[in-house]
């Protein structure tokens, strides 16, 4: 047996000016990673030197990725750089998988440093597709902006790397292994896990298992259909939902990780997930969910398709927490949505009396107020909710709060959705993006629209649409100031507040991860009367839409007809 210790190189680089991270860390297209020389190596270099040397050393790291084209050849590079960074530990899922929430649950559990996650989230695989990849830091949560900007400045001046270009691992075998490295006292270490196994056992202090087992076994058995839609949701979806809590095996579809998501979008909305909305239809299955490439997002449907917008998904949870053990016991100490989603949520925290925050999006701005001890749920408009139990948005865990509710309540999807509109009012809400719109095309429109709306004189406009009449009351672009550390993030997402509650807002989305800029239109509209509350979205919409075209110009600046995607 050779027992030589593995050299360690320094590789001499240069740096690429386009590697600054966004909410969702580095996103490209996957052949910008393979193509480009030193790119993948490079960016891993900044994130390890963004790491005080002191706290680098000897410390434990968790590697997770979707499962999509290229993850297995970065996860070896990741290694053998951490290893000749003078990382002591990596604890890495199973043939690589896990997904986001299962490393913020891991990063937690041993206390590492942080973690890196291999994955675009819902964007699409394969050679043609995207990669990414993100850095959570020891929270379990998404870098904060410090952190973002120490990689960039990092990557701007980087010269080198270091690497341990013949250290092999099998992430196949599950169990500890060992490496003698140059110029390292101690071993280098690579513990394989089972990619399940630590997150089900959270899940199991968090819910009534029984209760959820109860209800998908029982005499009036609910009969559920899970979409992993080939992403790293099937490993856990087969584990939990069917092996552990006793739902039929044909329950999960599209279960088997794939490089490239079966040449599907790996994206939990109407538009994308169409096999899970067509088995739905049908009225053979109670619950159906559609989860992301990496666990994190999520959509509901009830019998017969009845679809949960994500905004009324995370304020009907949170009217029903205390169906869920974890929150009896701790109880709730706030809730907090993302500026985009709708203000359903705010009307739960105004009748529940307790605080509201209203964040920009990406959810490191929820892990601040977790960690501080403000908030317990969460949840944001692009599919994704989660709560104190890790510092991620969590796919499973909104269908197990979902299981909790209707397993006390005993009543549908349906029915539990339309009570909470009874009670609380309904929020119409809806998105149109425009995707791959030119960078310059999309920033001009934004500069110029935001002129438009702070100019003194919109705050008296009135737009009358049909038989609507629109008043402005706020206008701004959202900057939030964080009440934890008092942080202040500007240039959020331009608003319009109509004196009615409607709202209008228009964001630039940074995780595309493909050319061009994407721009994001939300409108939402109040609607109290209980009559009033079964119209078609798009119908009630309508008029604040055709304002929003209108003030924007973005058919016209942008050379479109109309949005890729309406969710």
């Amino acid at each position: 047996m050779d027992t030589t210790p593995i050299p360690v190189l320094t590789v001499q680089t240069n740096p690429y000016d386009d590697q600054r991270p966004g909410a969702s860390g580095l996103r490209k297209k996957t052949a910008v990673f393979e193509s480009k020389r030193n790119y993948l190596q490079n960016y891993i270099q900044s994130v390890l030197s963004s790491i005080d040397l002191r706290d680098r050393q000897g410390c434990t790291m968790v590697v997770g990725s979707d499962g999509r084209y290229f993850s297995r050849t970065a996860t070896e590079i990741v290694v053998q750089m951490a290893a000749a960074n003078g990382i002591g530990r990596l604890v890495i899922g199973h043939n690589g998988i896990l997904s986001t929430p299962a490393v913020s649950c891991i990063i937690r559990k041993i206390k590492a440093i942080g973690g890196i996650v291999l994955t675009a989230s819902h964007n699409p695989g394969g050679p043609g597709g995207d990669f990414g990849i993100k850095f959570n830091v020891a929270n379990g949560g998404p870098s904060p902006d410090t952190v973002m900007d120490r990689i960039h400045q990092v990557s701007r001046t980087l010269e080198e790397f270091a690497i341990c270009p013949d250290l092999r691992i099998d992430l196949s075998r599950l169990g500890r292994q060992e490496f003698d490295l140059e110029n390292k006292f101690k071993p280098f270490r690579v513990e394989i896990v089972d990619s399940v196994e630590v997150y089900l056992n959270m899940l199991r202090g968090l819910f009534d298992f029984g209760a959820i087992k109860g209800l998908l076994t029982g005499p009036d058995q609910l009969k559920i259909r899970m979409d992993a839609m080939h992403g790293v949701m099937g490993p856990y979806v087969r584990r939990i939902l069917c092996d552990e809590l006793g739902a039929p095996a044909n329950s999960a579809v599209n279960c088997v990780p794939l490089e490239d998501f079966g040449g599907q979008h790996p994206n939990p909305t109407l538009t994308h997930a169409t096999g899970l909305v067509e088995s739905m239809k049908g009225g053979d299955f109670g619950l159906g969910a559609a989860f992301d490439a990496d666990g994190d997002r999520y959509m509901i449907l009830g019998q017969n398709g009845f679809f949960v917008s994500p905004s009324d998904s995370v304020a009907v949870l949170a009217a029903n927490l205390s169906c869920i053990p974890h929150f009896r016991q701790t109880g709730l100490r706030g809730l907090a949505r993302s500026m985009p989603t709708s203000t359903a949520l705010d009307r739960v925290a105004k009748a529940l009396k307790v605080a509201l925050y209203e964040t920009p999006t990406g959810w490191r701005f929820f892990g601040n107020l977790m960690d501080s001890g403000r908030c317990s749920l969460c949840g944001e408009e692009s599919f994704g909710t989660g709560s104190d139990h890790v510092r991620e948005k969590d796919g499973l865990w909104s269908v197990l709060a979902w299981l909790s509710v209707m397993a006390v309540r005993k009543q549908s999807v349906e029915e539990i959705v339309r009570e909470h509109w009874a009670k609380m009012g309904r929020n119409y809400f809806c998105r149109f993006d425009y995707e791959g719109v030119d960078p310059r095309a999309a920033f001009y429109l934004m500069r110029d629209l935001e002129g438009v709306i702070q100019d003194k004189a919109f705050l008296t406009q009135k737009f009358a649409v049909g038989n609507n009449v629109y008043s402005v009351e706020k206008a701004d672009n959202f900057e939030y100031i964080d009440p934890v550390d008092g942080s202040v993030t500007r240039n959020q997402g331009l608003r319009i507040i109509f004196t009615d509650a409607s709202r209008l807002i228009f964001r630039l989305s940074g995780t595309s991860g493909g050319a061009g800029a994407t721009i994001r239109i939300y409108a939402e509209s109040y609607e109290r009367d209980p009559e009033r509350q079964n119209r078609e979205t798009q119908v009630v919409l309508g008029p604040l839409i055709a304002i929003a075209l209108k003030i924007s110009d973005i058919h016209e600046r942008t050379g479109r007809r109309g949005p890729n995607v309406i969710t």
